[in-house]
């Protein structure tokens, strides 16, 4: 996206060296990838962006929260790809914000949303954004990231099937393999 400075290359490479695996060689419990598929072993950490242009889809319920063919993909080691999308594509009229922010060591401070429903319910802290992402990550600026574990989430017309725990935030979609971070043994990853 951009060059990083000396100190920004630091801390990635501090943050880097916390993982036992960096999508350098797949481990031994890794899945093979067949044809037309991905290996969230051989995504790199620090993760990647790349924009996707399939048509990506999130619903709470029948109310469509966003509608894109503008996303951009996080790939990481060892998780499915988060999706994130742009303001313009999603009802930020059906998010408000809920209390609470993250720190991600790539990316920086989150801030959290939530989806007010018709019956007065609410779908806590299921969208996040990050107002000023570190480098080289500057593009999520202005972009949305879902759970799917809380919304309906849709690649291409395909449901999506969340990232297993409910702390991360992976959309697992057919073309990925895993085994992927977040269940059960997984916490070194």
């Amino acid at each position: 996206m951009n060059r990083m400075n000396p100190s920004n290359a630091d801390r990635l490479a501090r943050a880097t060296a916390l993982w036992p695996h960096v999508g350098r060689e797949r481990p031994a419990f890794a899945l093979p990838a067949g044809p037309g598929q991905e290996s969230v072993w051989d995504y790199p950490r620090p993760p990647r962006l790349v924009a996707d242009g399939r048509e990506v889809v999130v619903m709470a319920g029948p109310l469509e929260i966003a509608r894109s063919r503008r996303a951009l993909r996080l790939l990481e080691t060892a998780s499915p790809p988060g999706f994130y999308l742009p303001a313009q594509d999603v009802r930020t009229d059906r998010l408000v914000p809920a209390g609470g922010s993250s720190h991600c060591e790539w990316k920086g401070e989150a801030a959290y949303w939530s989806v007010p429903l018709a019956d007065g319910g609410l779908l806590g802290r299921v969208a996040w954004s990050y107002a000023h992402p570190l480098a080289p990550y500057e593009a999520l600026a202005g972009h949305f990231g879902f759970y799917p574990q809380h919304l309906e989430c849709f690649v291409d017309g395909l449901p999506v099937q969340p990232q297993p725990g409910g702390f991360y935030a992976g959309w697992i979609t057919p073309e990925v393999v895993g085994p992927f971070k977040g269940g059960p043994g997984s916490g070194g990853w």
